[in-house]
């Protein structure tokens, strides 16, 4: 049987991991945690995608570390936190559906032959399977808060160096419409001399690249941020356990800020039919 000819339950069967996992769902916390690159997992059924072990490890695969830190400030704070189960090079949770990129043939010059001239049923398959059930978690965490003014946070991390460039950043702020967290966390890190600070780098979140933000927290109105870390400093324990610490005293000190959390106006310029939030056109 062709895969896209499986039902969307089948495939992840029952013995792998699920599209999403939600950790400390009822916490008390006012920030929202995501984490849409957390796993390199690829579903049993796909096979390798005709990768290496190598290859599929790599930052192409997934934000390494990443799921760690944000678990640790996740525990820490009593915070909500949702994760992807799932490889982005299966689908990729932070870009939208049949867009370029969504499921991408290459990668950081890497062929990705699982994913060449996939068809459309393949592809919403894949959505329906592992996209969706992870984007309606954050939905519906971010609906339960809605009158608790909740704060987003996505947790991303980034490779030191692509296609050649050394990327010097050690932390990484990025945001569209709203700064003011953003704003926040810049100021409180650069207070240690040693760390470089990336405003809106090495990424900055764009409609045409980024999805969990536009969507789940601009359409909303809420302060939010996509917080990427250097992934060399966080492939470690103590690496891991520095990073979560050091944003966990600074994220303490955000949800005493009632302007960080204060609802602004909703971005107008993002719909998304299959989670109903804000105005209908």
């Amino acid at each position: 049987m062709d895969e896209s000819d499986l039902p969307p339950s089948q495939w992840i069967e029952n013995d792998e991991p699920p599209a999403v996992e939600l950790r400390n769902p009822q916490g008390k916390s006012r920030v929202v945690l995501t984490c849409e690159h957390a796993s390199p997992q690829i579903p049993r059924r796909l096979g390798t995608l005709g990768l290496s072990e190598e290859d599929r490890m790599r930052h192409i695969g997934w934000d390494k570390g990443i799921a760690v830190v944000a678990q640790q400030i996740s525990d820490r704070l009593n915070a909500p936190l949702i994760i992807s189960g799932y490889s982005r090079l299966v689908i990729d949770c932070n870009r939208r559906p049949n867009m370029p990129q969504s499921i991408p043939e290459i990668s950081d010059m890497t062929i990705i032959p699982g994913n060449l001239e996939i068809n459309d049923e393949e592809q919403n398959m894949r959505a329906d399977a592992l996209f969706w059930p992870y984007h309606k978690a954050v939905h519906d965490v971010l609906e339960a808060r809605a009158a608790s003014q909740p704060i987003m946070i996505s947790m991303h991390s980034f490779t030191p160096v692509l296609q050649g460039q050394l990327r010097p950043w050690d932390i990484g702020l990025t945001y569209r419409h709203d700064m003011r967290l953003a704003e926040f966390l810049m100021n409180e890190l650069t207070k240690e001399v040693n760390i470089n600070v990336g405003n809106n780098q090495p990424y900055s979140v764009e409609l045409e690249t980024d999805y969990a933000i536009p969507v789940h927290a601009e359409r909303r109105g809420i302060s939010n941020c996509l917080i990427e870390i250097r992934q060399d400093h966080i492939e470690e324990s103590n690496g891991s356990r520095e990073w979560a610490s050091r944003l966990t005293a600074i994220i303490r000190l955000l949800e005493e800020n009632p302007n960080i959390g204060a609802t602004g106006t909703p971005a107008k310029d993002i719909f998304e039919e299959r989670l109903p939030i804000g105005d209908k056109r």
